[in-house]
């Protein structure tokens, strides 16, 4: 079967082969504007995050998608589920606001995992007491239960990210053309 496949991509010739590649490109690119248009219609540098731990359980749980949005004039409010990255920090944080402090036009907010026993001022960048509003990617607005697992597993185990990657790579390299 594999070399039925070879056979075929060497009949497609280098125009074919081409040709296939940019169609690659083409869902590549429009999966990037899609992913663009998103985070400008909610304004948030990641409207999709998945839960990495288990400190907002029960509210969420590991493997749990969130949708978040990022509304730029309204406040945040005590009790609102964030999504916050601390400076020099790789990972987003998923906490609950337990307090609030608005001055003039900045918002202070101080945090805590549902799960957790006290507020995240240990989580925080040394000397910061606060999470500013620049922190925040967002605020949950929805979430799918587990699906996030799949992506966990990607980063837990690189070689199936190449795996699956190079797969799909190679499907749409091989795929016949339906036209």
């Amino acid at each position: 079967m594999f070399s039925s496949e070879i056979a075929r991509l060497r009949k497609l010739g280098v125009q074919g082969l081409l040709f296939q590649a940019l169609n690659f490109l083409t869902v590549v690119a429009s999966g990037l504007a899609m992913w663009k248009a998103l985070c400008l219609v909610t304004n948030s540098e990641s409207p999709i995050v998945v839960v990495l731990s288990g400190s907002m359980e029960p509210a969420f749980y590991r493997g749990d998608i969130l949708f978040l949005t990022n509304p730029a004039d309204t406040p945040y409010e005590i009790g609102d589920i964030t999504v916050y990255k601390l400076p020099g920090g790789d990972i987003p944080i998923v906490h609950r606001v337990i307090e609030s402090h608005i001055t003039n036009t900045t918002q202070r907010l101080l945090t805590k995992g549902d799960n957790n026993t006290s507020d995240d001022l240990v989580l925080y960048s040394p000397g910061m007491e606060w999470v500013e509003r620049k922190h925040v990617i967002g605020k949950v607005r929805g979430f799918l239960p587990y699906v996030g697992y799949v992506t966990i597993a990607m980063n837990d185990f690189p070689q199936l990210k190449y795996a699956l990657l190079g797969s799909v790579g190679l499907f749409l390299l091989i795929q016949k053309d339906q036209s």
